[in-house]
């Protein structure tokens, strides 16, 4: 069973099915499960008051302040185009590191709810379908079948885009 690689513009090769074995946290977006490695991980917390930022794309939140750093915080139900919800008591914000063009840049990302932490084998994910012309996915890593549900495994550093990045760091200057 070969894994195929994909090249995705400026991001290199999709990593290989054995790449992607390691532990992932899992959370909802509506009905669906997503996971993200846990390495990219920084911390979770409760929803909170969040700074809006005038004149940016309705999918970002706004920044909140983390400790004395301020970080810019996306609504990940917005940006997958996804209807916009109610925060709940297990709505949550994700703190993940990415990397920015000027170094790694700390970015939460708003969540419906945390699941769990899952220790993935290569043999449990599966290739990404092709969904036809004109789809790119660079943002997937691979799809994850655990006890018969599928998880979309989510490479965080490219949900956003390298222009989106920029213009974050924009927000921050």
């Amino acid at each position: 069973m070969g894994s195929t690689v994909v090249s995705t513009t400026g991001s290199g090769p999709t990593p290989r099915t054995g790449d992607r074995a390691g532990k992932y946290l899992t959370f909802q977006l509506g009905r669906e499960e997503f996971g993200i490695r846990v390495l990219a991980v920084r911390e979770i917390m409760g929803i909170q008051d969040i700074t809006a930022v005038p004149q940016t794309p309705a999918y970002v939140k706004g920044v909140i302040n983390l400790r004395g750093k301020v970080i810019p915080v996306v609504d990940l139900r917005l940006k997958f185009g996804l209807p916009q919800a109610e925060y709940t008591q297990r709505t949550c914000i994700i703190v993940v590191q990415v990397n920015g063009e000027s170094g790694p840049m700390l970015m939460g990302v708003v969540v419906d709810g945390v699941s769990e932490v899952l220790n993935l084998a290569a043999a449990d994910i599966e290739d990404t379908p092709n969904f036809g012309h004109g789809v790119t996915t660079p943002y997937l890593l691979g799809m994850a079948k655990v006890k018969g549900k599928v998880k979309i495994l989510l490479d965080i550093g490219q949900v956003l885009t390298t222009q989106e990045l920029k213009g974050m760091e924009a927000i921050l200057q």
